[in-house]
């Protein structure tokens, strides 16, 4: 999976494409304050709240997955899901997301019965998240496809799920673009940037 694997200190990771490579969908206004800012932020926090302890000196998804559930470390947790989230929801879009092929065209139809029936289903999840979180498509233990929801700072990863896309419900991640129409931003985010190709490296 293309994502920074670099231990501490943790580094922002390069973008897969130009800050204006989304647009119409999303500009690259969006793409600034999204990637320099809050992003950013993430990662500069994690550093200042790692140095000194037991997390220094492990991969990102190692810091999510041993400090989830740890009251005492929630901060650190929280700024390291966030990270990895951003790192991850980057790489589930590309400049022409097209259609599903192969492996996970397949597991699509296996799962929800097509492209369509996946598509409202997901709209329905992430539509229905409450305030800020992130709606995933991910591969069960089972091996099926599902959809599931996180709020705020948590993931798949921390509950031992197989993440394959995700989409940032966050205000911040639309607001500038689409203000409070967040049914607007799914449905472009669904039928023309959703990265396919990641989606099907991810299944495995």
């Amino acid at each position: 999976m293309p994502l920074d694997k670099a231990q501490t200190p943790f580094t922002l990771a390069k973008l897969p494409y130009a800050e204006n490579a989304l647009e119409p969908v999303i500009s690259a206004r969006t793409i600034s304050f999204h990637y320099g800012k809050h992003h950013a932020a993430y990662v500069s926090k994690l550093n200042e709240l790692v140095a000194g302890t037991p997390y220094e000196g492990l991969s990102l998804e190692d810091v999510v997955k041993r400090s989830a559930g740890n009251e005492k470390d929630k901060a650190i947790f929280n700024n390291a899901d966030q990270a990895w989230n951003h790192d991850f929801y980057w790489h589930s879009m590309a400049p022409k997301g097209g259609e599903p092929t192969g492996k996970i065209k397949e597991a699509l139809q296996s799962s929800f019965g097509g492209l369509k029936e996946f598509k409202d289903a997901f709209t329905k999840a992430a539509l229905g998240q409450f305030g800020s979180g992130w709606a995933w498509l991910v591969k069960g233990k089972d091996g099926k496809l599902k959809i599931t929801t996180t709020s705020n700072a948590d993931s798949p990863i921390a509950h031992g799920e197989k993440p394959l896309l995700t989409a940032d419900v966050w205000e911040h991640a639309y607001y500038l673009d689409y203000q409070n129409r967040r049914p607007d931003y799914i449905a472009a985010w669904l039928d023309k940037l959703a990265n396919w190709s990641f989606a099907e490296k991810n299944l495995g």
